[in-house]
């Protein structure tokens, strides 16, 4: 059991690793993140909170938490709001083929 639990920890790692790349590279392919580190960001929050996102995450600084997090939300696109503004759009007496 353990080395199975083992592998699964690793294989969460590698899949949270790639998906911060994907999350960085796009944040910087639209000009988000660069070279120049140009604002300081402080603020006062739980420290559990920090290392639980940290954990989540698989990160091990305050800023790469800071970037990966900024960047989910700037990039973050609005899908739910769409699928939700879209209710009722599709006539009811439509034939799905089902």
């Amino acid at each position: 059991m353990g080395a199975q639990t083992r592998t699964s920890a690793d294989s969460e790692a590698k899949v949270a690793l790639n998906r911060n790349k994907l999350v960085l590279d796009q944040a910087k392919a639209v000009g988000l993140l660069g070279t120049a580190k140009n604002t300081r960001l402080s603020g006062r929050v739980p420290s559990e909170l920090i290392e639980a996102a940290k954990k989540r995450a698989h990160v091990t600084s305050d800023t790469e938490l800071l970037e990966l997090a900024l960047s989910r939300l700037a990039l973050e696109d609005d899908f739910g709001a769409r699928l939700v503004s879209r209710k009722g759009s599709i006539p009811a007496d439509i034939d799905l083929g089902l």
